[in-house]
Formats: C-alpha cells, sequence, structure tokens
C-alpha cells in the first residue's frame, strides 16, 4: 500500500538561521516568512536546534540571548524523509515539539514538517479511503472476497460490517485499516462464521453475539 511519508508532506527548501544570527533578524525572518520558527544550522547544514516565536518572546520577558545560539531549543529533534506519517506524528507527541526539521542520510537540513501538514492526511476523501481498503488491503493483502467485508467511510470513521472465516483474520484487517492514510478511527461489526464444510455430524450452528452487541459469530452446539 502506498503511505504517505514524510518526504511527500514536508515543506522543501525551508528558511534557516546560523547560530550568530540576531535576535532581530529572526524576528524579521520569521514576520516575513509567515512562519512561527527557523531550524538552526552550523557550517554544513546539519540542525542543531531551533528558534520558535515562543522562544523570542520567552527571551523579551527573561532577556539575556541575543542570537540563534543562545535563543534556540537544542538539541533538534529531526525527522528522516522515509518515516511514515504516524511515526512522524508519534515523535511530535513524545517530544512534545510542533515541527520537525527533515534530514537526508548526512544530516543536512532538506525540508521541515509541521503539525499543519499531518492534519493535511486527514482530508484525504473517503472515497479514496474505501476504495484503498477494498482493493489493497482487503483483496490484495488478505486475499478476502470483496463482496465479504463491507466497508463504509463517513468522514474519515471505517466500518466493517460482513463475515470472515478465520478469527486471526479480524484483528489484522482491523489493523491494517486503521494504518491506512485518512483513517480516524474503525468500527468492527464483523462477525467470525465457521464454514460449513468443518461441522461435526450431528451438532447444529449456534450464534452467539460479542459483549458490546455489535456484532456474531457462529459457534457449533450439540443436537439435543
Amino acid at each position: 500500500m502506498g503511505h504517505l511519508t514524510v518526504a511527500d508532506l514536508m515543506t522543501p527548501s525551508v528558511i534557516s538561521v546560523q547560530r550568530g544570527t540576531t535576535f532581530k533578524e529572526i524576528a524579521r525572518l520569521l514576520s516575513e516568512s509567515n512562519v512561527t520558527a527557523v531550524p538552526v544550522v552550523d557550517e554544513g547544514g546539519r540542525p542543531v536546534g531551533v528558534v520558535s516565536e515562543a522562544d523570542l518572546l520567552r527571551n523579551r520577558s527573561t532577556g539575556g540571548a541575543r542570537d540563534a545560539g543562545a535563543l534556540m531549543s537544542h538539541p533538534a529533534v529531526t525527522a528522516e524523509p522515509r518515516w511514515n506519517v504516524v511515526h512522524a506524528a508519534r515523535v511530535m507527541e513524545e517530544h512534545r515539539v510542533k515541527r520537525l526539521p527533515v534530514v537526508d542520510a548526512a544530516g543536512r537540513l532538506v525540508g521541515v514538517l509541521s503539525r499543519s501538514d499531518l492534519v493535511r492526511v486527514f482530508l484525504r476523501r473517503d472515497r479514496a479511503i474505501q476504495e484503498e481498503i477494498v482493493e489493497e488491503v482487503v483483496t490484495r493483502t488478505l486475499r478476502l472476497s470483496p463482496s465479504s467485508v463491507n466497508v463504509e467511510v463517513s468522514e474519515g470513521l471505517v466500518t466493517l460490517s460482513g463475515a470472515v472465516h478465520s478469527p486471526d483474520t479480524v484483528p489484522l484487517l482491523l489493523r491494517l485499516c486503521q494504518s491506512v492514510d485518512g483513517v480516524v478511527d474503525v468500527v468492527d461489526h464483523l462477525s467470525h462464521e465457521t464454514p460449513a464444510e468443518d461441522a461435526r455430524p450431528g451438532t447444529a450452528p449456534t450464534t452467539a453475539g460479542k459483549e458490546d452487541g455489535t456484532s456474531t459469530h457462529t459457534e457449533w452446539g450439540e443436537l439435543p
């Protein structure tokens, strides 16, 4: 499945500053470029920190910092172009940052990924999400019949219903759907049915529901 990566969403060719860039120069760059932060790079173009509007405002009250080297938050938490968006979002959350400088294999700055860039993933159309789940997840990856699983998508919320023969398939299907770009959540209304040819002689099917009553599965009990 072709999931979006950091390289697909990042802003390339970003503005950066060096340690010696002055307070006023940084303020001017932020204003003119309409951005809220800039990476600070060394002589080799490798990020060493980030200066944000919050850093500038904080310095106004505490004073003392006159250049990027003194103002910046460091070390820089960076991302790689090949990362998927889920991993990038997790790193942002863990480090409580709003943006990630993106670096190449040599550690040089090649772009910046912001939280607003990640939000764009969830603007994906419901029809595109549904088609990827049916064609890539259900049919190609799990090799299930498209008619066995019904996929409905509304505002990024995926609802799965229908029946699958293997109980192990359900959690795998849920995980794969959750990883599809643009999916907000997945609702499980699937049921598990034992194939009729596996039934033992002298038995009959009984139906048992999930605890929440949202779906059922077929079990086999002894005939009276």
